[in-house]
């Protein structure tokens, strides 16, 4: 490896740990995936970045951020287990770079189809929270080259990371919507013991 490579690497992986710093600094589910997606494209030199999270009910793949597609777009991509490159990624927890997409017979091409973008190169890693493979963080189109195995090792080290932040933001949801419904709940009981209260002094 030579200096000016050694020196990019480092950078790079500089990069990643502000990056990291980053992600712990919200719980905001939207606002974090859209810095996951952001920090995938610029740590690999990627035209674009997205995250497809896996619904275990459905078995199916659904983009939930991307830097290169509008949200109304993007929510209504569905992308299956079976036939596609996310889907392969998903059940064989393994990271893969494809250097042409669209000659791999694993690409799904409905989704090129329905956005008007081309994908000529990929690199895609799992998101694996405790054991569990949650989705899969891809980038598209390197501007300069090929993806290369230090562009997986820190796409690897990022999806990590962003598994867990994806997690424990998906769990404050959670915690935020009980809560929620606890208050709903306890609104008309109180209602109701004060209403109760009042017919017993009238009562006295």
């Amino acid at each position: 490896m030579n200096d000016q490579v050694q020196t990019s690497l480092l950078e790079r992986y500089r990069r990643l740990a502000e990056i990291s710093r980053n992600l712990a600094s919200t719980v905001d589910l939207n606002i974090l995936l859209g810095r996951i997606t952001q920090a995938a494209a610029d740590l690999s030199s990627a035209e674009a970045a997205s995250i497809l999270l896996y619904d275990d009910n459905k078995k199916q793949l659904y983009f939930e951020s991307a830097t290169n597609l509008e949200e109304p777009l993007m929510r209504g991509l569905i992308v299956p287990v079976d036939g596609s490159i996310a889907g392969w990624i998903v059940t064989h927890k393994q990271p893969i770079i494809i250097d042409d997409t669209q000659n791999d017979p694993r690409h799904f091409a409905q989704v090129g189809k329905a956005t008007n973008i081309t994908t000529t190169s990929l690199l895609g890693v799992p998101l694996i929270a405790k054991d569990k493979v949650i989705g899969a963080l891809e980038a598209i189109n390197k501007h300069s080259g090929q993806f290369t195995k230090d562009d997986q090792e820190l796409l690897m080290d990022l999806g990590a990371q962003a598994a867990v932040a994806i997690e424990n933001a998906r769990l404050f949801q959670q915690s935020d919507l009980i809560a929620e419904m606890v208050h709903e709940l306890r609104t008309p009981l109180a209602s109701l013991r004060t209403a109760s209260h009042l017919l017993l002094r009238k009562n006295v």
